[in-house]
């Protein structure tokens, strides 16, 4: 599962509108629940990146955000959510790393995973 934008941008997948990049950022995944749940955290991930650049003063010219994970078929939890990403910039690389560190923390997210929630069903 891979979204991406800018200079990093995929040729090929859905396009979504983007309110930090003109040309909307590129989806690429199965329409799973599996892949649906990596999405969330990879689009996360990748918003924060351009918010958080902002906040920095750091112009972003592309990023690509790369998630993954398993789960436990017999229970369906998530056996966690792995993500990689990869940043354009004319930062340089310990802005960057300060940078995905930054958003490490704060993406919103990654943080709901990594604590967990309740799901119901509405009666």
């Amino acid at each position: 599962m891979v979204v991406s934008a800018g200079s990093l941008r995929s040729d090929h997948g859905v396009v979504m509108p983007h309110r930090w990049t003109p040309e909307g950022v590129v989806v690429e995944a199965d329409f799973t629940g599996a892949h649906l749940y990596h999405l969330a955290a990879a689009g996360c991930v990748l918003n924060d990146v351009y918010r958080e650049a902002g906040r920095l003063g750091l112009h972003i010219d592309g990023v690509r955000v790369c998630a993954s994970g398993g789960f436990d078929t017999s229970t369906w939890a998530s056996t966690g959510v792995e993500y990689d990403v990869e940043v354009a910039a004319s930062a340089d690389d310990a802005e960057i790393d300060r940078l995905i560190t930054i958003v490490d923390d704060v993406a919103e997210i990654p943080k709901a995973l990594r604590v967990g929630t309740t799901v119901v069903r509405s009666p």
